[in-house]
Formats: structure tokens, C-alpha cells, sequence
């Protein structure tokens, strides 16, 4: 299901986390528990990932990660603000040291000047020390649009996690 770079690049950061007692937790939109279902693709990762939510809707970001309206209608889901809010609803709702969050626009369609097809947010960090980036990978396909979002999120985590 997933390149083997891509779970050995996962199990180097299981280990990783294992080794300075770090748990994580994912907070996704776009990419639907990709981010999850990678890591708990490794066995015995019970042990460093304590949960990950998937908010793809608008009212998911606000019931289940505190994400406000007010900051959805000023901002939009697709934007810094939202992907660190959600992160940092991810930390104050699960036992973990770190987060990340992805939230961005897949395609085909959703896109806009202002939003193309194929930007997409995170926020990845710990309690007070939450970073974030956009990237714009432009509109290569939905499937591949959410390939390149997982192994960016695991490549923030393993930041995060060296820290």
C-alpha cells in the first residue's frame, strides 16, 4: 500500500520517538488518515501514536479539534491558521508530545486563484513551538496531490521529533 522507502523513512521515526519517549498525534483533512494509516501500518506502533483525527469537514475542525468558526470564516480551512489550530487542538486533546496537521486541496476541483489545486497547509510541533508550511505542489492529481502531503507530514514529524 505504501512505498517501502516511505515505511522505512516511518519506522526510523517510530524509533526515533521510542528512543526520547515522544508520542504523536495527527490532525487531517486532505489527506483522509493517510498520515495514520501509514504509521499504524508498522507494527507495535501503538507505542508512539496515540490517535489521529480526521476532520475533513469544517464542523469536524470545530468539534472535534476546537478549531473556531470565526477563524474558518476569516481564514478559510485551507490556510496556516486553520492547520495550526488544528494541530494545536490535536496536543490539548490527545496524550502526545507532538502533532501535526494537513489540511490543503487535492483536486480536481475546490481550487481558486487565491487557493489552487494542490496547496496544502501543515502546522507540525510541539505545546508552544508549533511550525508551519505551505507548500504548493501543484495540480498533479488527487492521488499524488496526497502522496506527496504524507511524506511531507512524516518528514515535519521526524523534524519535530530531532528537536
Amino acid at each position: 500500500m505504501f512505498a517501502i522507502d516511505l515505511i522505512e523513512r516511518t519506522e526510523r521515526l517510530l524509533e526515533l520517538c521510542r528512543a526520547r519517549n515522544l508520542k504523536l498525534v495527527s490532525a487531517e483533512s486532505c489527506t483522509g488518515g493517510l498520515v495514520g494509516g501509514l504509521i499504524t501500518s508498522i507494527a507495535g506502533s501503538s507505542d508512539v501514536y496515540d490517535r489521529g483525527f480526521i476532520t475533513y469537514s469544517n464542523e469536524a475542525k470545530r468539534d472535534c479539534l476546537g478549531v473556531p468558526e470565526s477563524l474558518l470564516a476569516k481564514f478559510g480551512a485551507v490556510s496556516e491558521e486553520a492547520a495550526r489550530a488544528m494541530a494545536e487542538g490535536a496536543l490539548a486533546r490527545a496524550n502526545a508530545q507532538i502533532a501535526v496537521s494537513i489540511t490543503g486541496i487535492a483536486g480536481p476541483g475546490g481550487g481558486s486563484r487565491e487557493k489552487p489545486v494542490g496547496l496544502v497547509h501543515f502546522a507540525c510541533g510541539r505545546r508552544g513551538a508549533i511550525t508551519t508550511l505551505a507548500e504548493h505542489f501543484g495540480d498533479r492529481g488527487r492521488a499524488e496531490v496526497r502522496r506527496v502531503a504524507v511524506v511531507t507530514a512524516i518528514e515535519l514529524l521526524t523534524a519535530a521529533a530531532k528537536a
